[in-house]
């Protein structure tokens, strides 16, 4: 299990929520189970408006998860990856910080996800 906790001005709190490690749903599926406000349009990994910070809460080596290329030319055009973050993703199994709800798979780490509540703005 993994503790998933949101981070948004449209909260009044933080909200932390269980997600089953592995599973094949996406962050954005586990938000909306949970009736957390993250922003989406088009679920596929085109429109960047699901777009998030990731801050990994343990001490253990983090987990790799591969950009999809979709995730990865949305957020190298917005800006929110460079060619150094595609790099340390790819070559040293190094997740960068920023992804796309639509599109990023919890595994088995504690996380924290930020993010604005405006569609493709992160904090």
């Amino acid at each position: 299990m993994a503790n998933v906790t949101f981070n948004s001005p449209l909260m009044e709190k933080d909200v932390t929520v269980y997600a089953i490690a592995g599973d094949t749903h996406t962050l954005l599926k586990v938000a909306q189970k949970n009736k957390i406000p993250l922003p989406f349009e088009c679920e596929d990994g085109e429109c960047g408006s699901c777009v998030m910070e990731v801050v990994y809460l343990s001490d253990k080596p983090r987990l790799g998860q591969a950009l999809t290329e979709k995730e990865r030319a949305t957020l190298l055009a917005a800006g929110k990856l460079s060619k150094h973050d595609i790099h340390e993703a790819e070559v040293n199994d190094m997740p960068p910080s920023y992804r796309l709800a639509c599109q990023y798979i919890v595994r088995d780490e504690d996380i924290l996800v930020k993010f604005s509540g405006e569609p493709g703005v992160t904090m």
